[in-house]
């Protein structure tokens, strides 16, 4: 092996090699297991993922603030140019490698009970397994290959998983649009990469972004790209850096390629809580976090923009869903938007720091989701009723029922809204205040970007009580609407209590930081370089406690509303609900403008391929045909007429001749002497 270090405990690295194999022996052991519906595949990948997540505890003890590790192996060589395979373990890895074990294991539990009845029990596990190590492997790798190998690898186990109820067209419908679209962004990022790779010569990570790595040598200046080992047109380090930022907007659903991430939900709910919420998603986040020195300031201040933007657009799309697991989903876009926002304005580590806990309030809420439509999904089912059990209009009151379920989503509500002593405080209010200080001193262009982040965060105060309040407040809707149901609904077994549990502790403050209010005391911080950290101006007391007071009056406020008292209603009417509640329209211009032209180059290539290059072919063919038959004729009638008159002179000429040879002696003096007279006669005439 080859190391970039002089000294490394390889226990370490073989740790780190374990827990990304762990899940990939598990799908393989489960693929060979009998039955479509062996149990053992469950608690078979939750040990294996049990494993994994201890191992990357373990790691991160060793890694964390510590020495990088970076270990390669000679993979193979083309030419001149060698490629190594190898584990790179610094603090981005190992967080995220302890995130995806962590968040994935109550996943793995809650799973066993949530899907016990599925038909293809086993098969849902199988795919997890392999999402876990795609995902795991992904985080750890130390070259752009394999980097995107992996890449590739989670997208692709991710399309099993949303289409894993495959026999239900919404579902197939969405895995393929989840596929395709995050196919433009693997596309970019392929670009990007061989781009770096003809400027640099290299595709390792450390190489290239470390610190003191070429790119950090770099410069664009004269209209060239210069590097210490060459120089491009500068044009394509624009390019380079839109090719990584569209496999950014893919795979973390930014605009403008967002809108396959709420249809995804067609997925089992906990497939949603692992995927959707807390790893794939963060996948685009993680890639900003490795390949970040190749941004420019403008191309920061243009990802901050867009971030904003989506965060926004995500957050007032949220406000009148009605599908419960739609208003998360639209809510995990708006939290990327907040991340990747922070990347733009140089809030590296806040950014970071929002991921982490971005993943445990949001896997709590789609696991509290879960229970509450796996419940309602039971009432429809015993009462054979014709509802969607995903719906808020058919729900309410359930905090009687599902107490536990109540709490939980209570307090994983307060940390998405961000309010003191939980866990989303420290990391979103981090990210407003270095926002503020980004934009001090800037355009007026550039100042709306924290002020659309703080009036979003406000957006989410109100969507995210709405929906608590409808969910579990107020009477039982259904009943209203079907009063002689029968139903008998609870929190459900341990293995839903004590997911739940965890991921709720998690949401608060102390996991992160002993001090509730100054998020600069993080330990996450400790471990990333930021900007805008120190308390120099009056925006780091300002603005959280401006920030936290408003969105309490607007907590307040949605209660109010949605519990019948009707404070400052907004109708359900007009251009503005119509644009949230259609989802500003994408979809719809999306399929009209950009699929609809396709459709329609498509039926114009199929018509002047049936029309012109067939009609073409098939006159050919028709000639062809007309001179093979005239050729028939000409051969039958003419070649073949000249063979048969020849054959009949030759047939009567041996016959005639035939008739001389009778075999009688007088007949043959009598032809000699008539021969003789013939020429006596013809010779005295001559």
């Amino acid at each position: 092996m080859k190391t970039t270090i002089p000294y490394q405990d390889l226990s370490t690295v073989y740790f780190a090699i374990a827990t990304v194999l762990l899940p990939l022996f598990a799908c393989i052991v489960n693929c060979c297991l009998p039955g479509k519906r062996n149990q053992i595949s469950g608690w078979i990948s939750t040990g294996a993922i049990l494993a994994s997540a201890i191992l990357s505890i373990v790691i991160f003890s060793k890694t964390w603030n510590g020495q990088q590790v970076h270990v390669q192996q000679l993979w193979f060589t083309i030419g001149g140019t060698q490629l190594y395979a190898g584990i790179l373990l610094n603090n981005l890895s190992s967080i995220l490698l302890l995130l995806v074990s962590v968040i994935a294991l109550p996943v793995h539990i809650y799973s066993t009970a949530y899907m016990k009845h599925d038909d293809n029990y086993d098969r849902y596990f199988i795919y997890l397994s392999l999402f876990c190590f795609s995902m795991l492997a992904l985080v750890v790798v130390d070259n752009m290959i394999l980097l995107y190998a992996f890449w590739e690898l989670v997208g692709f186990s991710s399309y099993l998983l949303i289409g894993f109820w495959f026999t239900r067209d919404k579902a197939v419908q969405a895995n393929k649009k989840a596929f395709l679209m995050n196919r433009i962004g693997d596309v970019g990022l392929l670009i990007a990469i061989m781009i770096l790779f003809a400027q640099y010569h290299t595709f390792d990570i450390v190489q290239l972004f470390g610190s003191g790595g070429v790119i950090s040598q770099s410069t664009v200046t004269n209209g060239l790209w210069v590097s210490p080992v060459g120089s491009l047109p500068a044009i394509w380090q624009y390019v380079a850096c839109v090719g990584v930022f569209l496999g950014v907007a893919a795979k973390s659903a930014q605009f403008p390629l967002h809108t396959w991430l709420p249809d995804a939900m067609e997925g089992p709910t906990s497939v949603s809580a692992l995927i959707h919420a807390a790893t794939m998603v963060a996948a685009g986040v993680f890639l900003l976090g490795r390949v970040y020195p190749i941004f420019t300031t403008d191309e920061l201040d243009i990802l901050a923009i867009i971030g904003c933007f989506t965060a926004f657009m995500a957050a007032t799309i949220a406000l009148t869903q009605n599908d419960l697991k739609r208003i998360l989903a639209y809510s995990t876009i708006s939290q990327l938007g907040f991340m990747v926002m922070a990347m733009g304005v140089g809030a590296y580590a806040s950014s970071l720091f929002h991921l982490v806990t971005h993943a445990f309030f949001k896997c709590a809420l789609f696991l509290v989701a879960g229970i509450v439509i796996h419940q309602m999904q039971h009432i429809k089912e015993d009462n054979d009723l014709d509802i969607d059990p995903q719906s808020i209009l058919y729900m309410g009151g359930l905090r009687k029922k599902l107490p536990f379920t109540f709490l939980v989503a209570v307090v994983a509500g307060l940390a998405l809204i961000g309010l003191p002593f939980t866990s989303g405080y420290l990391s979103k209010d981090g990210i407003l205040v270095q926002a503020v200080d980004w934009s001090d001193n800037k355009s007026m262009l550039f100042r709306l970007v924290p002020i659309g982040a703080i009036v979003t965060t406000w957006l989410t105060a109100f969507y995210v009580t709405r929906l608590i309040v409808k969910v579990f407040f107020g009477d039982f809707r259904l009943e209203k609407f079907h009063p002689h149901i029968k139903y008998h609904i609870s929190d459900g077994g341990w293995q839903y209590r004590v997911p739940l549990m965890l991921l709720a502790v998690a949401c608060l403050f102390p996991l992160f930081s002993w001090n509730p209010v100054l998020y600069e005391r993080a330990w996450v911080f400790a471990g990333f370089d930021s900007i805008h950290l120190a308390r120099v101006n009056i925006y780091h007391t300002i603005v959280p406690v401006g920030v936290n007071i408003l969105s309490l009056f607007i907590i307040y406020w949605a209660w109010a509303v949605y519990t019948g008292r009707k404070i400052l209603v907004f109708p359900q009417t007009g251009f503005l609900f119509h644009l949230s509640y259609r989802e500003w329209y994408f979809d719809k211009f999306y399929n009209k403008v950009i699929v609809g032209a396709i459709m329609g180059l498509s039926k114009a290539l199929s018509w002047f391929d049936r029309k012109v290059i067939d009609g073409f072919i098939n006159g050919l063919s028709t000639l062809t045909i007309a001179i093979s038959k005239i050729a028939a004729w000409f051969d039958y009638n003419i070649i073949d007429g000249i063979s048969r008159l020849l054959t009949f002179i030759v047939q009567i000429t041996g016959n005639f001749v035939r008739s001389f040879q009778g075999g009688k002696i007088q007949y043959y003096l009598f032809s000699m002497l008539a021969a003789v007279l013939a020429l006596f006669i013809l010779k005295i005439l001559i």
